[in-house]
């Protein structure tokens, strides 16, 4: 054999035995978790102990908690039980009809809210002529009417007349108002007033044929007519006992009266000076007299009334 053929053999030998080699090793690489088998199920084993003990735990934990839940339960039954019963009162039904109006009322209010409202254009004049429209409109005030010469004649005329009639003269009052309806009878206001008062003085002097003659009688007649209210018919019965004995200090007080009702104030404080000249001891009665309250704040009223006696 030559030397080529023996390098050739020998290069084979050797690729045979490498390739032996990395079989056997293979080989006991896959036989090694074979034999490592056994191991793996003991850690199963040991596992799935494990999960039995931890449930067979739970189990109890969940049965303890079961049986607290039902004594809880029964306790809460108990309670319930032994507790006053509440009235149940059964809630409103509204009509139909009201909840349906208000169901409409609502949709319409929340389409009116989606709804953009658009307001028409109005050109500025006709914005201006509507502000003009709506200004109200100025107010001319009349001058008051001017009485006419025969008006003012025919008032100041019943004035003069008026004041007789008040003052219980009722024969020249009475002449007055007859002259007045005479020459101003077209003054149809004043005319009538007049011929009020025209009647009223022929009833007062009619009855004068019926009144008492002596002072003393026509005193008592004024102050009967005085604790009436009728001042003038007292103001006259005053003055006709006055005209019977005019030194009479108590018809001077009481016509003094009669005046302060009627609201002549310089008549009656007269009248009031007179009084208490012929008599002194008036002025205590003077002092709360209601009848003279319409004088108490003039200035001779306090002098008349309050002076230091001489």
């Amino acid at each position: 054999m030559s030397a080529v053929t023996k390098g050739l053999r020998r290069s084979t030998s050797r690729a045979t035995a490498h390739r032996l080699s990395t079989k056997s090793a293979a080989k006991r690489r896959a036989a090694s978790p074979k034999a490592a088998r056994p191991k793996a199920k003991r850690a199963v084993a040991q596992k799935t102990a494990s999960r039995k003990i931890a449930r067979a735990k739970v189990s109890v934990k969940s049965k303890a908690t079961k049986k607290t839940l039902v004594k809880k339960k029964v306790v809460k039954s108990q309670r319930k039980a032994a507790a006053p019963k509440k009235k149940v009162v059964a809630p409103r039904q509204r009509p139909a009809k009201k909840a349906q109006a208000r169901k409409l009322t609502r949709r319409k209010s929340v389409v009116a809210t989606h709804k953009k409202v658009v307001e028409p254009r109005v050109k500025t004049t006709q914005k201006l002529a509507a502000a003009r429209a709506q200004r109200p409109a100025p107010v001319i005030q009349s001058s008051p009417r001017q009485p006419t010469v025969d008006e003012s004649a025919a008032l100041k005329a019943f004035e003069r007349a008026h004041k007789e009639f008040t003052r219980g003269r009722f024969g020249e009052a009475r002449n007055q108002f007859r002259a007045l309806l005479d020459k101003y009878s077209q003054v149809s206001e004043v005319a009538a007033r007049s011929r009020t008062y025209l009647a009223v003085a022929d009833s007062r002097l009619r009855t004068d044929s019926m009144l008492p003659r002596d002072a003393d009688s026509l005193y008592d007649r004024g102050v009967i007519e005085l604790n009436r209210g009728e001042y003038v018919a007292a103001q006259e019965m005053f003055e006709r006992a006055l005209k019977r004995e005019p030194e009479a200090a108590h018809i001077h007080y009481g016509l003094a009266a009669t005046r302060a009702r009627l609201g002549s104030v310089d008549l009656a404080l007269q009248s009031l000076q007179r009084a208490l000249d012929l008599q002194p001891t008036l002025r205590v009665r003077a002092q709360h007299d209601q009848d003279l309250t319409s004088l108490r704040n003039d200035p001779d009223f306090d002098r008349l009334i309050f002076q230091p006696r001489l």
